[in-house]
């Protein structure tokens, strides 16, 4: 791998996400969200942020007037995009080219129709006059002191379909001084060895500044992408996570992983691919999106090692089964401890949680074989993290972690009349040498098991209050004793500095809810460094 380069105007990252991305299906950005999503792409380091349409609406043009005075820039310019004029007229006279003037980027954006059907049937003009209005909107743009980029859209179908015309556009726009030309595979219906195929012809023939811009309907977007870069573009259009129209575009996190990591470029700042997990996850929250967990390089389960097999490896050399040390883009490495753990995933992961099993061969069976023979019945620990810490401090101190033993507890449903339904439980327990009665309403038996039990502790343990549960998930699994089934139950909790999961398993689902409930209130205290009763 040659060594990466400092960031400089020779390659450019483009980020899309306030524009492209929001035409995802269920994100709706605010003016708000696309401050908040613009800062953490500054702070990331991408070289141009598309903030939007000016004069197209008016969320967009507020965007622009206030990134300007509320946003200080640090690595990123603004970028506006808009359309070329219209036909039959100017440049100079077209009011939606004077509001991209209006909005005070210093770097525009134009679309530019280059498949010769979309001229004839969408824009209902001739082929000569699309060119003219590509040449005329550059060049006046240029005039006014602006940098252009020219997105020819549907390229590679328009290209597919009329070569030396799809190349005239780009010509057009090239020779009219646009600084980058971008070829989009707007349809997503490109694959790789096409891309550069196709790139190659283009920046041989035309010898224009080449960009590339892939959506992901053939799951090769980030493919695409870099097949474009081997071919000679030197500007990639990106959006965060992947988010976009249909099934989304190049994702700006793996695409900016290999230029780095893989391809040795410098494309961001110093010190700012270690932040890349942070990002994703922080735009995710913005756009009120659950992060993928399986995604490149930034997913929680991008590193995650499950089977026995690739644990013991690990425990010789991480990198035996990573092709990168996670801590490059943020990410860190986890041990998933499953049915198919073995002693290399169970010391592993205890070295992870901060717990020396000290070589202790006999703990680390034990530990092993608690878990296969729970997860037999119904028990996940790859996704209960807290449970198995729990489970793993009991076997090494030879005891519980015990804050709290619980008597009895009890939940009601009552069916009223008029329709409605009461939930109140009932928890009784000992604590600190204290038996504890207390009953809770709420708006459900486990709601009502959750704030009784909160009722209980909370005089003897205030730290409980900053808990709060935050996921609930149920399954049904395979039924063993005819209609009888097993239900498993995943509570996510959080104390405002972090969440972690238990798991409850039993043949109904607020016995295997208060299991889980339990796990949560004492991992939340171990958390909060509270000692567990002698």
């Amino acid at each position: 791998m040659t060594a990466p380069s400092e960031p400089d105007d020779s390659f450019h990252v483009f980020d899309t996400t306030l524009r492209d991305g929001a035409q995802r299906e269920g994100i709706n950005l605010t003016v708000a969200d696309k401050l908040a999503i613009a800062r953490h792409l500054d702070e990331f380091g991408v070289g141009f942020i598309e903030g939007g349409w000016p004069g197209a609406n008016p969320r967009d043009t507020e965007f622009f007037a206030r990134a300007q005075q509320e946003i200080e820039f640090r690595h990123a310019q603004l970028v506006a995009f808009g359309a070329t004029r219209r036909p039959g007229t100017i440049a100079a006279k077209d009011p939606q080219v004077r509001a991209l003037l209006d909005s005070g980027a210093q770097v525009i954006t134009l679309v530019a129709k280059s498949h010769d059907r979309h001229v004839e049937l969408a824009l209902r003009t001739t082929l000569e006059e699309n060119l003219e209005m590509v040449r005329d909107t550059v060049s006046y743009l240029k005039e006014q002191g602006r940098r252009v980029f020219v997105d020819c859209e549907h390229f590679f179908d328009g290209y597919r379909a009329a070569p030396e015309y799809a190349k005239a556009v780009v010509r057009a726009a090239s020779e009219a001084g646009a600084d980058v030309v971008v070829l989009c595979d707007t349809n997503g219906g490109m694959l790789p060895a096409q891309i550069q195929a196709v790139v190659s012809t283009v920046l041989a023939d035309t010898g224009a500044r080449l960009g590339i811009h892939a959506q992901d309907d053939t799951g090769c977007a980030v493919a695409n992408t870099l097949a474009a870069v081997d071919a000679g573009a030197t500007h990639v259009q990106c959006t965060a996570n992947g988010y976009g129209e249909r099934v989304g575009n190049a994702n700006l996190f793996p695409v900016v992983a290999a230029l780095e990591l893989k391809y040795g470029k410098r494309v961001l700042p110093e010190g700012r691919l270690r932040e890349m997990t942070r990002t994703s996850h922080a735009i995710a929250e913005v756009v009120n999106l659950t992060p993928s967990t399986h995604q490149p390089y930034v997913g929680v389960s991008a590193f995650a090692h499950k089977a026995g097999l690739h644990a013991s490896a690990i425990k010789v050399d991480p990198d035996l089964y990573q092709h990168i040390d996670p801590e490059q883009v943020g990410n860190t490495m986890r041990m998933l401890v499953s049915d198919m753990a073995g002693r290399a995933s169970v010391e592993l992961k205890g070295k992870e949680l901060g717990i020396d099993l000290g070589g202790d061969r006999e703990l680390v069976g034990r530990v092993v074989e608690r878990v296969k023979e729970r997860e037999l019945r119904g028990y996940t620990y790859e996704a209960a993290d807290a449970s198995f810490e729990l489970l793993l401090r009991a076997e090494a101190e030879g005891r519980p972690l015990k804050y709290f033993d619980v008597e009895s507890w009890r939940a009601i449903v009552e069916d009223r009349p008029d329709g409605t339904h009461a939930n109140e439980a009932t928890v009784k327990l000992w604590a600190k040498s204290e038996r504890i009665v207390a009953t809770a309403e709420g708006n459900g038996p486990v709601n009502a098991l959750d704030r009784a039990l909160r009722v209980a502790l909370e005089r003897i343990y205030p730290q409980l209050a900053r808990l709060e549960l935050v996921d609930y998930k149920v399954r049904i699994l395979e039924g063993k004793h005819g209609t009888q089934s097993t239900t498993r139950v995943l509570i996510s909790t959080s104390d405002g500095a972090g969440e972690w999961s238990t798991v409850g398993v039993a043949e109904n689902v607020i016995a295997a809810s208060w299991q889980a409930l339990e796990d949560a209130y004492a991992y939340g205290l171990l958390r909060a460094g509270v000692e567990p009763a002698a």
